[in-house]
């Protein structure tokens, strides 16, 4: 029958097909060869393998569609096209071969496409969807190949129309890259019947060629840049959808109008890193941030689709729980052709976010989609779209259904939902409406009205391209390399002004953003020279990486300029750049991370990297990847009155009570009245730091923008506990037998002294009795305790001189050996001077060669744990926020060069009194001896042989250990010496990492 052959006819216009997925990993950067990285990816075939570079013998192999090998084996052609020199390399054609031209046959079938780039911030997912230069990605080939096709087709038989769209996801909002104005609270996402989620009012525009499609994304770029500078928002957390919807327009054999329609998706995601929550653990706000969604809900998606998909689950996918996958819905498990490439870092150093970006497109190869072929007879297309007007009228007018009584829904809530019912309704129609309209107007009239339309946004691209080759400008640096030299503000004769404005005074360079001054600052040019000096005393203003003075200051041929807290510019001077290679110098653009790099080194927080290890300069890199989001974060809190400042700490593993481990970076937050503070992890500040970005702006917006204390970012609770320090009790004197006294400074990670606790550590027998010089205990070889019983009595006395805003609810905690939680005293408050009274017996029955290892190289480490008071100090006397915003960084005084605190100093010392007390030890013991020699042979109760040997030392062991006493004291002494020699030469830490 006729149904039976159009359903048919349908089954086979349907293909379901799993998602294509490819890996690509890059060559290393200039960063990573200078810290001398590893590379841990392999490629054979389609499989991909990781080395874990803790043990480059354990390895993880996945295998998927395509394995692309960019790292090495290729040379750099005179047009600057990166080509093949071996087997393994792909090239940008090979990429474009196995993904773009399979994009493009599918469009021409009909099929909705999907091509989206997956990885970690700088993996290098621009390069694979967009290229640079000579080197164009899979977007601009597919959109020229397209065009290309068009031409050769015959206009008298197919009309062939392209549109295009290009949208942002940022904080949950969505908003229209081809429109300057922005919607508060972002553009509707609704819900079509049969097209599934769409945009309500996108922009979406005719194009005729290539050229205007790469017209329409720099447009599209620009506004992305200067809505994100504005805004101060963190360009790598966007999520950019670029829509390409093509259309085929002919007559079928039957002679009907005949529409064949395809959307090609190329979505760029957000840098896949951003999403990871570790260290913000115990968080209240750990998933506070909007901004960590819509990779967090994909992530479910994914995983939701592949357990349906294999059977293992029937669960609801959750499409509707972020935009991304409301707008991905298609892609991800409906009406599309999906292709996924994973963008892999090869550096060790990247080693998690890498294997994380292998697993995850691991579970993507899963997916399953089915994609129909769109074609539909014109006429029925505008027939069903009158049809479904006339249906949503006759719904309107006979009113929108509400709930009956009794479902349990208040009577406002029911009102507001039918509302919202008429309301969606209404839209629905007006887009219909819409579709009607543009389907009756001629591919012509269209192209005409939007060139009427862009005449005042578009073109003037390339005059200003031509007058940056010789005026004097700024152009924005920027993290993301496609963001960064897309604003430009040129520099006057005379005077330039530089300010955010006033309504009734603008300056001559608007710049919008933190820290930012009606009037900033002013630009002078003497007799072709360029000058920088503040308009007022309180801008903060930055050249090269150095504050500013009442002084004005030069600038020069690639000057880097900040201006207020985050706004980072680079100066161009065509005059000192064309003098420059005329005589023969090459100018090196400066980059983003080459600006920041500078910034922490003039602020004292790094140093040069010469002479430094490996480890130091991961931890160089990641102090300055964190420096300016501390600073934003101060500038925040200033601008929104909030009373609170940060600064960056290095917690070193002897301070956290590790005998070996690297470096941590964390934020301190501090309320500038109380002086109370609170130690972030990194990732929990950053967590937090998102949710300060969109309370500002929400405030820049004028809309509601503060939070109740659960929701603030700057709030925490003084119920929270906080470290007030540790001490490091060094045990080599249990190995001999040997108390340890000792009243020890207590150190917080940056080694202030926070007070003092009193340790002793006592040898003891089985029941507990402190053992004396009568027991004659001593041990001369630690390793003869082995496979013996020893006991201790350990006692913690009481703590003195402690702060007096963590005087509340004090206790001390620690483990001993191989004890996994920790046993702590009991909790002591209103005192700055504690008394714990604890004691406790430990017991080591048999003694291990372990536990002498650990007595003898390793201190027990004791943390010293209290809770804030609710102290104030009188406002005028804090320390005000206006100063810290770029110089809170160097509160801390640490350079990553002497960041490592110096235990050897304190080993030297503990070994040093260690031996003193063994040879003061065995003096004595021997002194007993010789003592009760004397006096029995003059008694004539001994033999005289006996009293010969003792006073003439012979082969006795005896006797040996006088000699030993006199060696270990020398030794004692010559140590001592040597650690006052190693401390005078300042060899110590710095302020901020001090000893333990």
């Amino acid at each position: 029958t006729a149904s039976q052959t159009r359903r048919s006819l349908l089954i086979l216009a349907m293909t379901e097909e799993s998602v294509k997925v490819a890996v690509r990993v890059r060559p290393f950067n200039s960063r990573e060869k200078a810290r001398n990285a590893i590379n841990i990816i392999e490629m054979t075939g389609n499989s991909t393998i990781i080395k874990d570079p803790t043990d480059l013998t354990k390895t993880k192999t996945f295998v998927y569609d395509h394995s692309y090998w960019s790292h090495d084996e290729f040379a750099e052609r005179e047009d600057g096209y990166l080509e093949a020199t071996g087997p393994k390399y792909a090239d940008q054609k090979i990429v474009f071969d196995n993904l773009g031209r399979g994009v493009l046959e599918n469009a021409w079938k009909g099929y909705n496409c999907s091509l989206f780039a997956y990885g970690q911030t700088g993996s290098g997912k621009s390069y694979s969807m967009v290229g640079y230069g000579a080197n164009k990605g899979i977007v601009p080939v597919t959109c020229e190949e397209l065009f290309k096709a068009i031409e050769e087709t015959d206009k008298e038989q197919i009309v062939c129309q392209v549109t295009f769209s290009m949208l942002e996801i940022y904080n949950e909002q969505v908003q229209d890259l081809l429109s300057t104005k922005k919607e508060k609270g972002g553009m509707k996402v609704r819900q079509h019947p049969k097209k599934g989620f769409y945009v309500d009012n996108l922009r979406v525009v005719p194009v005729q060629d290539f050229k205007e499609i790469e017209d329409r994304i720099e447009e599209g770029t620009r506004n992305r840049t200067i809505a994100a500078t504005n805004m101060n928002a963190t360009s790598s957390r966007a999520h950019t959808i670029v829509t390409i919807n093509f259309s085929q327009k002919s007559e079928n054999e039957q002679g009907q109008n005949m529409t064949k329609t395809s959307s090609i998706n190329l979505v760029d995601l957000a840098g896949s890193e951003r999403a990871d929550s570790t260290g913000a653990t115990g968080d209240r706000l750990k998933e506070g941030a909007a901004i960590n969604q819509s990779l967090s809900v994909l992530g479910n998606v994914i995983s939701a689709l592949a357990e349906l998909q294999s059977g293992k689950s029937k669960k609801m996918v959750p499409y509707r729980d972020s935009m991304l996958t409301k707008l991905l819905k298609n892609a991800l498990g409906g009406n599309s052709k999906t292709i996924m490439i994973a963008a892999l870092s090869p550096a060790d150093i990247n080693y998690d976010e890498t294997l994380s970006t292998l697993r995850f497109a691991d579970r993507v190869k899963s997916i399953k989609t089915t994609a129909i072929v769109n074609e539909t007879p014109t006429e029925k297309l505008i027939r069903e779209l009158r049809e479904e007007n006339a249906r949503l009228m006759e719904m309107l007018k006979g009113g929108v259904s509400a709930p009956r009584d009794g479902s349990g829904i208040p009577p406002d809530e029911v009102e507001r939902l039918r509302l919202q019912a008429e309301e969606d309704l209404r839209r629905q129609m007006e887009e219909n409406a819409r579709e009607m309209e543009e389907m009756k107007k001629t591919w012509e009239q269209r192209l005409k009205e939007e060139q009427l339309k862009a005449s005042g946004t578009l073109g003037g691209g390339n005059s200003e391209r031509e007058k940056r080759k010789t005026t004097p400008h700024f152009w924005n640096m920027n993290q993301d390399s496609a963001l960064e030299g897309v604003i430009c503000h040129f520099v006057a004769n005379g005077e330039t002004t530089v300010g955010r404005g006033r309504k009734d005074k603008l300056p001559d360079i608007v710049l919008t953003g933190l820290n930012m001054l009606d009037e900033h600052a002013i630009i002078v040019c003497t007799d072709g020279k360029y000058f920088i000096k503040k308009a007022c005393p309180e801008a903060k203003i930055l050249v090269d990486g150095a504050p500013i003075q009442a002084d004005a200051v030069a600038l020069h041929h690639h000057a880097r300029v900040m201006f207020g807290s985050s706004l980072l510019y680079c100066f161009e001077l065509p005059s000192e750049r064309d003098a420059g290679l005329r005589a023969g110098k090459k100018w090196k653009v400066p980059t983003y991370e080459d600006a920041q790099e500078e910034i922490a080194q003039k602020s004292g927080l790094t140093t040069n990297q010469k002479g430094l290890s490996k480890e130091d300069m991961l931890l160089q890199e990641e102090l300055i990847s964190l420096m300016p989001h501390v600073n934003e974060a101060n500038a925040i809190s200033e601008e929104l009155g909030k009373g609170k400042s940060f600064e960056i700490v290095l917690v070193s593993a002897a301070a956290r009570g590790l005998a070996e481990g690297v470096t941590q970076v964390k934020v301190k937050m501090i309320d500038v009245e109380s002086e109370h503070e609170w130690v972030w992890s990194r990732n929990r500040f950053l967590n937090r730091k998102y949710i300060m970005q969109e309370m500002y702006g929400n405030y820049i917006e004028n809309e509601e923008w503060d939070l109740p204390h659960d929701k603030d970012p700057f709030w925490e609770p003084l119920d929270s506990e906080v470290q007030i320090g540790r001490v490091h009790v060094y045990l080599q004197s249990l190995g001999y037998y040997i108390e340890v006294e000792e009243t020890l400074a207590i150190t917080d990670y940056k080694g202030a002294e926070q007070g003092h606790l009193e340790v002793t550590i006592l040898p003891c027998n089985s029941r507990g009795q402190v053992l004396t010089e009568d027991d004659d205990a001593f041990e001369e070889d630690p390793d003869k305790l082995v496979g013996q019983r020893v006991d201790y009595l350990l006692r913690i006395q009481g703590a003195r001189g402690l702060p007096a805003k963590c005087a509340r609810d004090v206790y001390c905690c620690y483990t001993f050996f191989k004890e996994t939680d920790p046993l702590t005293t009991m909790k002591i408050s209103d005192t700055i001077n504690p008394d714990f009274h604890y004691e406790r017996q430990i017991t080591i029955n048999p003694v291990t060669q372990a536990f002498v290892d650990y007595i003898m190289n390793q201190p027990l480490v004791v943390e010293v744990w209290g809770k804030q008071t609710q102290t104030s100090k009188k406002l005028g006397e804090a320390p005000k926020l206006g100063n810290r915003a770029n110089t809170t960084l160097m509160r801390s005084g640490t350079t990553v060069g002497n960041a490592q605190m110096d235990e050897e100093l304190w080993r030297l010392r503990c070994e040093a009194t260690s031996q003193m007390r063994r040879a003061n030890r065995l003096a004595a013991r021997i002194s007993r001896v010789q003592k009760v020699l004397k006096t029995k042979s003059k008694k004539g109760q001994i033999k005289v042989t006996l009293v010969e040997e003792a006073l003439h030392p012979g082969k006795n062991v005896r006797f040996r250990a006088a000699v030993r006493a006199v060696i270990l004291s020398n030794r004692a002494a010559r140590l001592t010496k040597e650690a006052k020699k190693k401390s005078r030469r300042g060899s110590t830490s710095s302020v901020a990492c001090s000893l333990q």
